[in-house]
């Protein structure tokens, strides 16, 4: 496994880091799982409080206890329940935040969580009511470190001016290529550590049939498959190759992994070992289909 420092912070995380939501609810099959995880290298496991009500992270943090001094916990907060469970509002109140956190703490058995993430955000939020509550909980030792989850041109930039944020999340993959135009080396330059989701965008660029993908018809979502199928090997599968074009990004700190099961887990990790990406490759990829650009929020 590789490892590299996340942005500004002293948090060294492994270069594929373990997205949760994919995880189920048998708390035996995920302990499983996320040993093996952490057996094979990755120290860095994203979870959040709005997956399976909470209930995900009462298992992820139930399964890490043992190794919770030698990995590094993420989550997030922003997204509230509504009582009757229909679905969940835009909550990034200071006070809402600061009562989600004992809980989160509380379902994760710990004391601190290494990065405490917005989940979501608008350039209407109270964005500075929101930064006070992670300072303040930075000060307090609830958590060590906060940054965003957004796609928002206009958001991540507002919180690059004004806050302490050490990493954005954001999704990143061949057939999303929206955060290339500003985004990414925006924050390349400050610093600020780039947590990539979506690498196989929800299975299309690997096994699923071609459907309708964010601007790109089914038609343009074959030919994008086609091409990583086209420069994958007996050395790299086709998973693998969606993996490593967004690693081969020199602002990508990490790519988020949604795993469920060990043969994804196992993959995943091999990353690594693959051969990386040619010129001529990432060529064939990079014009299988027109690099998609914000349309809104920027």
């Amino acid at each position: 496994m590789e490892y590299v420092q996340l942005g500004k912070s002293d948090l060294h995380i492994s270069r594929i880091g373990f997205g949760c939501m994919s995880l189920g609810d048998d708390d035996a099959a995920n302990e499983k799982i996320l040993h093996r995880a952490f057996d094979l290298g990755i120290n860095f496991f994203d979870t959040a409080d709005l997956y399976a009500k909470g209930m995900n992270e009462v298992s992820v943090g139930k399964a890490l206890k043992p190794h919770r001094q030698n990995l590094y916990i993420a989550t997030k907060v922003g997204n509230q329940w509504r009582e009757d469970g229909s679905g969940w509002d835009w909550n990034p109140r200071k006070e809402y935040i600061l009562n989600q956190v004992e809980k989160s703490l509380q379902r994760l058995q710990t004391d601190y969580i290494d990065l405490y993430q917005l989940h979501g955000g608008t350039i209407d939020d109270p964005i500075g009511e929101t930064i006070e509550a992670f300072e303040l909980l930075k000060q307090q030792g609830k958590i060590r470190y906060y940054g965003i989850s957004s796609i928002r041109p206009n958001v991540i930039r507002e919180y690059i001016k004004r806050s302490n944020i050490v990493s954005v999340m954001m999704q990143y993959s061949l057939l999303d290529r929206r955060p290339e135009e500003t985004c990414l080396s925006l924050l390349q330059e400050n610093n600020i550590g780039v947590l990539a989701r979506g690498a196989v965008a929800q299975g299309l660029l690997v096994n699923k049939p071609s459907k309708t993908y964010l601007n790109y018809s089914p038609q343009e979502v074959e030919q994008a498959a086609a091409a990583i199928d086209a420069v994958s090997n007996r050395q790299r599968n086709a998973a693998q190759t969606a993996i490593r074009f967004v690693l081969q990004h020199p602002a990508l700190t990490a790519a988020v992994a949604g795993i469920r099961t060990m043969q994804q887990l196992e993959e995943a990790v091999a990353v690594l070992q693959t051969p990386a990406l040619t010129v001529e490759e990432m060529a064939i990829l990079q014009n299988a289909v027109v690099a998609n650009k914000y349309e809104q929020h920027r």
